[in-house]
C-alpha cells in the first residue's frame, strides 16, 4: 500500500500509542495525533491527511461534535472519517447512519489489523 497519512483524534494517550504503534508497524503509514476535538479539527486543516480515525467519546468536544465542525470546514469536509467506538449496540450505531462517516471501528480492535480495516473501509 503506498504511504498515507493518518490522523488519530483520541483523548486516551494509551489509544494512541497503540493505534500509531500498529499503523506504523504494519503499514508504514504517517500518524498524526490530536487529543482533543478542537486539537484535531487545526490538525486536519493544517496537515490535510487521508484519513481520521476519530474516537467518538471525548470530553469537551466529543466525536459527534468533532465530525460535524470538520463537516463544516471548507478545508477538511472531504476527508473522510472512520469512528473509533466501544459503543456497539445497534441503538448507538443507529445515531450514526446518516451522519456520512465511512465507517466504524469498535474498540477493542488489533492495532495490527488497522490499515487493512481502514484500507477496506476506504477501498484502498
Amino acid at each position: 500500500m503506498p504511504t498515507k497519512r493518518i490522523l488519530i483524534i483520541d483523548d486516551e494517550e494509551t489509544i494512541q500509542t497503540v493505534v500509531q504503534f500498529g499503523i506504523q508497524m504494519s503499514a508504514g503509514w504517517d500518524v498524526l495525533l490530536a487529543s482533543s476535538g478542537a486539537q484535531g479539527i487545526v490538525i486536519a486543516q493544517t496537515e490535510q491527511p487521508d484519513v481520521i480515525l476519530l474516537d467518538v467519546v471525548m470530553p469537551a468536544m466529543d466525536g459527534l461534535a468533532t465530525f460535524k465542525a470538520l463537516r463544516s470546514h471548507l478545508a477538511t469536509k472531504h476527508i473522510p472519517v472512520i469512528f473509533l467506538t466501544a459503543k456497539v449496540q445497534t441503538a448507538a450505531r443507529g445515531q450514526f447512519d446518516g451522519l456520512g462517516i465511512s465507517g466504524v471501528i469498535t474498540k477493542p480492535f488489533n492495532a495490527l489489523h488497522l490499515p487493512e480495516q481502514i484500507a477496506r473501509i476506504l477501498h484502498w
